[in-house]
């Protein structure tokens, strides 16, 4: 069974070896990492930069960044804890939307 026949069936493929990943994604790492330091660098330009700098969320961008130095694995996921809310059990369930029509469900076609 070929590979594509695996992953069409659901199989989980082992990891990509390391030299695969580094070949396949070090330009996108190296485009999304010039993005941030540009990114951080207007930040550090902008008017009133001293106010930017104690923004809570600059601080979880900082975070994020330690976080990428660390060896251990686990780092996207760490990430997204950075960003992501804690969850509160007394949060309200939301209803879900109206049903809304189907426009196209309400013309009617006059046939003479």
């Amino acid at each position: 069974m070929s590979s594509t026949d695996r992953s069409r069936r659901g199989a989980v493929a082992g990891p990509v070896p390391a030299a695969k990943a580094l070949d396949t994604y070090f330009l996108e790492a190296r485009a999304k990492l010039l993005d941030l330091a540009a990114i951080l660098d207007r930040i550090g330009r902008g008017a009133d930069a001293s106010a930017a700098l104690a923004d809570p969320r600059l601080a979880k961008v900082r975070q994020a960044l330690e976080v990428l130095h660390d060896q251990s694995g686990g780092r996207a996921e760490r990430i997204q804890q950075i960003f992501s809310i804690e969850y509160d059990p007394s949060w309200e369930r939301p209803e879900p939307p109206s049903q809304i029509p189907n426009p196209k469900s309400q013309i009617q076609t006059k046939i003479d």
